[in-house]
């Protein structure tokens, strides 16, 4: 037997550069909720790819903002966190953004004790001319800090940071049973399935007002059967997510039945309900409830 190693390896940066997709394509599974709009990842999520000799357990941090009320300032925790416990820590930056929206973090990171991989993203977007003046502009800002042009969306680069990552991991044995995909339970997947249709479907703050429970899963040979409730703050806002004659719930539902049929490999039948819960993100129980700040 060789040397095997195994570590934490946390993403940050700013909402909607890249990092979910960058972490499905290091995971080759989908396991973060991947769409165009900013803060859809709450919770740092774990996605663990396993190799002969490593394991390598990627975090995807939410976006990093300036908290507006109590949810985000516990999303803020997450980030905190991030630094505290990785192993290589990847700073994600996309073509043409300046820095991060928090000067604090930024002394954290080019104070890091753990390698730091600042990977320029989206360089599919730009011209060779403007990824020169980029690097260069990053290399000046963070001198001790490793820099990796890539396309998470097209590949681009993906394999070589992949083991440039792998040789900074530490010696060690695996932390998860190495056929385990994530630590995070089935319902927490068929929770994110559900808002990202609602993300992807409803305008406005509606998709920020919605927080998913899934009551029910019970897994049978053939198939699994779910009850999922989503909660939303106001009597108009659940008129919204079930549209007219129940038709926008029902896209929602069909959208995401299809979605975790593939993820489970079985059929799926799926039961959805919407309740008002005034007022669920100011409310410090119930975001423990949801595993905001536990």
């Amino acid at each position: 037997m060789g040397v095997h190693k195994a570590g934490f390896v946390n993403i940050i940066g700013n909402p909607n550069v890249g990092k979910s997709t960058l972490m499905n394509a290091f995971v080759g599974e989908k396991l973060s909720i991947i769409t165009s709009k900013a803060q859809t990842t709450r919770h740092r999520i774990l996605g663990i790819v396993n190799g002969d000799d490593f394991q390598m357990i990627l975090s995807d941090t939410p976006g990093i903002i300036k908290p507006a009320y109590e949810l985000q300032s516990s999303m803020m925790d997450f980030v905190k966190s991030a630094f505290e416990d990785a192993d290589v820590l990847l700073y994600m930056v996309e073509i043409g953004e300046k820095a991060l929206k928090d000067e604090r973090f930024f002394e954290r990171i080019k104070n890091s004790t753990v390698p730091v991989l600042l990977l320029l993203n989206k360089v599919d977007t730009a011209d060779q001319e403007l990824l020169e003046e980029q690097a260069q502009y990053w290399q000046e800002l963070l001198p001790t800090v490793e820099l990796h042009p890539i396309s998470a969306l097209t590949n681009f680069n993906i394999k070589n940071v992949f083991e440039r990552i792998i040789e900074l991991l530490p010696e060690s044995p695996a932390y998860y049973p190495k056929d385990q995909l994530t630590d995070r339970p089935e319902r927490f997947f068929v929770n994110e399935t559900i808002r990202e249709k609602i993300l992807i479907h409803y305008k406005k703050e509606i998709p920020y007002a919605v927080e998913i429970e899934t009551e029910e899963f019970f897994e049978d040979e053939d198939i699994i059967r779910m009850r999922s409730v989503i909660m939303v703050e106001r009597d108009s806002q659940k008129g919204i997510i079930i549209g007219h004659k129940g038709s926008a719930l029902k896209r929602v539902g069909v959208e995401a039945r299809k979605d975790l049929e593939k993820f489970f490999g079985k059929q799926v039948h799926i039961e959805l309900y919407v309740k008002v819960n005034k007022n669920w993100r100011s409310d410090a129980r119930q975001l423990k409830r949801f595993g905001y700040n536990g």
